[in-house]
């Protein structure tokens, strides 16, 4: 199975210890779709003190190389995961912001055409899907935490 240094290599990055502990965490996360602070706080576990920004340039060449992608659900922290290349959707809790994947429904890229593409080669559809998750439903339906129900 690949490691992490592999995959930077076969992507052109430079090999580094913030890197791989990033490209490393991302994987680790198993569905999770986490922020650039969760990230921080995994990355400085496994490394010690890693600054703020050398994680955002990790983030931000991950995701420029194909290795990590970015959502960014309105009103909510940019989040990033290591799942690529297979055109996926998510589903994100308007309530709590879970966010979940969900595969495309056609299974190829992309899985949506648009009424008129003006001329553009389409390589992928992003789409989120907003909802209440099942805790959050149930919450809903019956809370107790004295918030209002609209």
């Amino acid at each position: 199975m690949p490691t992490a240094v592999d995959h930077l290599r076969a992507a052109g990055l430079r090999v580094t210890a913030q890197r791989g502990a990033v490209l490393d965490v991302l994987s680790e996360a198993s569905g999770d779709h986490l922020t650039a602070a969760a990230v921080a706080g995994l990355v400085r576990e496994r490394l010690g003190d890693v600054s703020t920004q050398a994680i955002y340039d990790c983030l931000d060449a991950l995701t420029r190389a194909g290795l990590a992608s970015r959502i960014e659900p309105a009103g909510q922290p940019a989040r990033f995961e290591a799942r690529v290349g297979d055109n996926h959707h998510h589903l994100v809790c308007r309530s709590c912001g879970v966010v979940r994947d969900v595969d495309c429904a056609v299974g190829a890229a992309p899985c949506l055409s648009p009424a008129e593409d003006h001329g553009f080669t389409l390589e992928t559809a992003e789409i989120t899907y907003w909802g209440l998750c099942p805790r959050c439903a149930a919450e809903e339906q019956y809370p107790t935490t004295g918030r209002t129900v609209l």
